[in-house]
């Protein structure tokens, strides 16, 4: 798996992480440009979903194998989707807070799926 697509993915959940709490603390729900954040973090995602199956389609193996890859990540493409539409349905400062915490469940999930893939090793 491409480290620096996993990297740019991990540190773009985590600003927009960031971003989303920091409008929360203002007492400010989700807003058009958190939306537009939402869908750039989960367009880095969507590229490395088809990465990950180009790579796979030419060989090569993640170390802790191809189910566990792909669960993980289908759960990285749908989790700020489903941060942001929770969050339209909570529209004070806690669907921020909503999107906030689901920005920092992908950037885990960026590292786990680095461990899958082989943690450098494989």
């Amino acid at each position: 798996m491409l480290v620096a697509l996993t990297v740019t993915t991990s540190v773009a959940a985590l600003l927009l992480a960031a971003w989303c709490g920091h409008a929360a603390y203002r007492d400010q729900p989700t807003k058009d440009w958190h939306f537009i954040g939402m869908a750039v973090v989960t367009l880095l995602v969507l590229v490395q979903l088809v990465v990950g199956i180009v790579l796979v389609a030419g060989g090569e193996e993640p170390a802790e194998g191809r189910t566990l890859f792909f669960s993980y990540l289908v759960g990285a493409l749908a989790c700020v989707p489903a941060a942001g539409l929770l969050s339209l349905s909570e529209r004070t400062r806690w669907g921020s807070v909503t999107v906030a915490a689901g920005a920092v469940v992908l950037a885990v999930l960026q590292v786990r799926l680095h461990d899958i893939w082989g943690g450098g090793h494989g």
